[in-house]
């Protein structure tokens, strides 16, 4: 038994640094208890339905992980003595694969792979000892995801209920260079505050993960909505029925709207992955996509929201990209008055080019890559510089 059908455990979802305020307004929405906010992750505490809404309606996640077993170590001997006194034929059978996964900050384990290793052997000992047979590791998909977890020397263990990260929607086979990550892409939307009233802009589409994320936002479709397999079906205490009716709930609260979403991109073969993948994810009636440069993109409202994620130079020479963001600032202040422009990069030197005063400055983390997130509120006629204070960060 992982799960108690009848008990709120604490849950660990995983994020991007800077996600985890809207991660935890998305939890309590889904009716978490005792949520808090901690870096790159929230934790709250939900039953075992709730853990499945987790895995299929959360936007901004990455991992649900179950916490089982805490304890302090200092030494890889005594890690490995503490996993082996656990009874590992509770969650899983020697028939099961299963695959470690590390992530390790402390002076007494200076490596991962050899705490996961020390994990790996305890468990494979125990099994050995007690049946006469081992679990297989199988690192690609296994039956059983366990995350351990050393910040110093306290260890943690948990299940991973995800499997593959929750990033992956399925819709996005075919990717740009650089595509941008749908969790982080669906995030800065909800960061943005858009839902769906007015028209969105993604006028440098790339793949079109913006869009589609929008799009999905706007009618209320469940990320993971075409997702087949989830860590937590492949747990002895996995509940076919229950997550059955989770899923049919969340179907049936999708909107049949119309959406107000228009991508386009200056790269053809952009614009054909995008069609793609916007085609993939079933939305090739609610995004009108065209190949167009931002420069010369026509504006037919007079209010909305943009987002824009320019190159963020690694390809192009300085003073292009400074041209680029330049010319960017020049087309916002031209035709974007009555939009929300939101600009996302990781170049703080052309983002200066952009010519703009912020009304807002964010913060957040494309990997490991310190990346802005600004907001230039164009307002109608001359007032189209906003003279808002601008937020720190």
């Amino acid at each position: 038994m992982i799960f108690n059908n009848n008990k709120y455990e604490k849950i660990i979802v995983k994020t991007f640094h800077g996600l985890e305020e809207t991660l935890a307004r998305e939890i309590e929405e889904l009716g978490g208890k005792e949520v808090r906010t901690e870096i790159r992750m929230v934790s709250f505490r939900g039953n075992k339905e709730l853990m499945y809404k987790a895995n299929l309606a959360l936007r901004t996640a990455l991992r649900v992980l179950l916490p089982f077993k805490t304890f302090n170590s200092r030494h890889p001997d005594n890690l490995y003595r503490q996993v082996k006194n656990i009874d590992w034929s509770e969650f899983f059978s020697a028939q099961k694969t299963f695959a470690i996964d590390s992530v390790v900050n402390s002076k007494y384990f200076p490596h991962s792979k050899f705490a996961s290793l020390k994990v790996k052997d305890a468990i494979v000992d125990q099994f050995r000892e007690k049946t006469g047979k081992r679990p297989s590791i199988d690192t690609e998909n296994p039956d059983v995801r366990i995350s351990l977890h050393i910040a110093d020397s306290v260890c943690t263990l948990s299940f991973d209920a995800s499997g593959d990260s929750l990033h992956k929607r399925n819709y996005r086979l075919e990717k740009t260079r650089a595509p941008l990550n749908e969790t982080l892409a669906a995030g800065l939307i909800l960061l943005s505050g858009w839902r769906g009233d007015k028209l969105f802009l993604d006028p440098m589409c790339g793949s079109g993960t913006f869009s589609i994320e929008a799009a999905m936002i706007a009618k209320n479709i469940p990320p993971q909505i075409s997702r087949k397999s989830f860590g937590f079906f492949k747990w002895k205490d996995f509940d076919w029925k229950l997550w059955e009716k989770v899923f049919a709930e969340a179907k049936s609260n999708i909107v049949e709207k119309t959406c107000l979403i228009s991508a386009s991109d200056i790269s053809k073969k952009s614009i054909e992955i995008a069609k793609g993948n916007i085609k993939r994810a079933g939305l090739s009636g609610d995004i009108n996509i065209s190949a167009a440069d931002i420069s010369n993109l026509t504006i037919d409202s007079d209010e909305g929201t943009a987002i824009i994620n320019p190159p963020y130079g690694e390809r192009l020479k300085e003073e292009n990209i400074f041209k680029l963001y330049r010319e960017i600032g020049d087309k916002l202040k031209k035709d974007f008055s009555g939009f929300d422009v939101w600009i996302f990069s990781a170049n703080k030197e052309a983002l200066k080019h952009i010519g703009l005063r912020t009304s807002r400055r964010l913060t957040l983390f494309n990997g490991q890559l310190e990346t802005k997130f600004h907001k230039y509120e164009m307002y109608r006629g001359s007032k189209k510089v906003s003279k808002s204070i601008t937020d720190s960060g």
